[in-house]
């Protein structure tokens, strides 16, 4: 996938239909993500956070409500381009009825990623607005998360994408989201520093997507941006980068018979 594939206007038609699919449902799909982070902050929070000695200067509550952020989209990103875009490409047969169409197999694969990364950017915006409520948010710099946000939605949007151009049936999600979705979200700095695992789970925990996005989140959210954040920013930008490609080529052998 090149940067012309992100700018195909048959992409963004593609997306279109998503959108105005997403458009019929907005009162069922916006409750649960209001609902959600506010549970997840009051147990977590106010619950666990009442036994948790401060972190960093920070209460355990602020020192979570960033990564949650980041959680958020990444679920949000995950589960629609896998359950979504196999339910779309085997149940209901969509992009079938889209490819009898001039649209080409790239333009449907892109169009799914960059509707992945908006509803990334619509959970996590989510979420950005429950932790402003709660007064978690000290600096105007958090308002960069919401161009991160689609970036991280590129990224997960792309990786899910190409499991899903693997996966031979729909129990197959299962395994991606237990042994890999799962771990990301308990094991990327959301919930406790990394600096207290062995040094082999700190090395690994450093190669995962999400611990870069926690960093760049829990950085603009206290207004500490570095130029060492420019790591964090660089691997997620070759990490969409790779998957956007490997996500093209699996689906279009998947989509052409």
């Amino acid at each position: 996938m090149t940067p012309h594939s992100l700018l195909s206007l048959s992409a963004w038609r593609v997306w279109q239909r998503n959108w105005d699919v997403f458009m019929r449902l907005w009162r069922v799909e916006l409750w649960p993500g209001f609902l959600e982070p506010v549970i997840i902050l009051l147990a977590m929070g106010f619950g666990l956070g009442a036994f948790v000695q401060p972190i960093g200067g920070q209460t355990y509550l602020q020192f979570i409500a960033p990564g949650l952020v980041a959680s958020s989209a990444m679920f949000s990103a995950s589960f629609e381009c896998t359950y979504g875009s196999f339910i779309r490409m085997s149940f209901q047969k969509t992009y079938d009825a889209i490819l009898a169409t001039p649209v080409m197999v790239d333009d449907v694969v892109t169009g799914e990623v960059l509707w992945g990364a908006t509803r990334a950017l619509f959970s996590g915006g989510v979420v950005l607005i429950v932790i402003t409520a709660f007064g978690l948010v000290r600096s105007p710099a958090a308002l960069l998360i919401l161009v991160l946000l689609f970036l991280q939605g590129l990224g997960f949007s792309s990786l899910s994408l190409f499991f899903t151009g693997l996966a031979p049936s729909i129990y197959t999600f299962n395994y991606y989201f237990t042994l890999f979705i799962t771990p990301l979200f308990f094991f990327s700095g959301i919930f406790f520093p990394l600096e207290q695992l062995p040094p082999i789970f700190q090395t690994l925990s450093w190669f995962t997507p999400l611990t870069h996005v926690v960093n760049l989140y829990r950085a603009l959210v206290l207004g500490q941006v570095s130029w060492g954040l420019a790591w964090d920013l660089a691997w997620l930008v070759v990490f969409a980068g790779i998957f956007l490609s490997l996500c093209q080529v699996v689906m279009r052998r998947r989509l052409i018979v």
